[in-house]
């Protein structure tokens, strides 16, 4: 398994688990994502129907933490001969997604296309020893 792999495998915080937990609650109004690491980029793509991205998303990289951040406003009305309905659904919702390290900021990209927002994130090469490295044991 490559360090990469690893890395995907085990950086699940204590948090995400517990914001997994109540996902099936809330699953209307959380972000939901999926990540996947294709060649050497980490691709997230999360679901956000109905928002408009230059007004309603922020995307931000800061300690090594990908953050995606959306607001949604929903209105929908009813109008019939002899009654009116309005309901409204608005809320703030973020998502947080730690990145593998040396991710540099400038080269994170997103784009929105038919409700789905892509963040792209290109990881850099750690080379042959940047994996985990052997520490000689010596006998006293």
């Amino acid at each position: 398994m490559t360090d990469l792999m690893k890395w995907f495998d085990t950086r699940r915080s204590p948090m995400d688990v517990i914001e997994r937990l109540f996902e099936g609650d809330v699953g209307a109004s959380a972000i939901r994502v999926e990540e996947m690491v294709e060649g050497n980029t980490l691709v997230v793509r999360a679901e956000l129907p109905g928002i408009d991205p230059e007004k309603d998303v922020d995307v931000t990289v800061a300690d090594g933490v990908l953050s995606i951040k959306a607001e949604r406003q929903e209105k929908k009305e009813q109008k019939d001969k002899d009654s009116y309905r309005s309901e409204f659904r608005y809320g703030s919702f973020v998502r947080r997604i730690p990145l593998p390290s040396g991710v540099k900021e400038g080269d994170v990209t997103a784009s929105y296309k038919d409700g789905l927002l892509e963040v792209r994130a290109p990881i850099p090469d750690q080379g042959p020893g940047a994996g985990a490295s052997k520490i000689p044991i010596s006998r006293g």
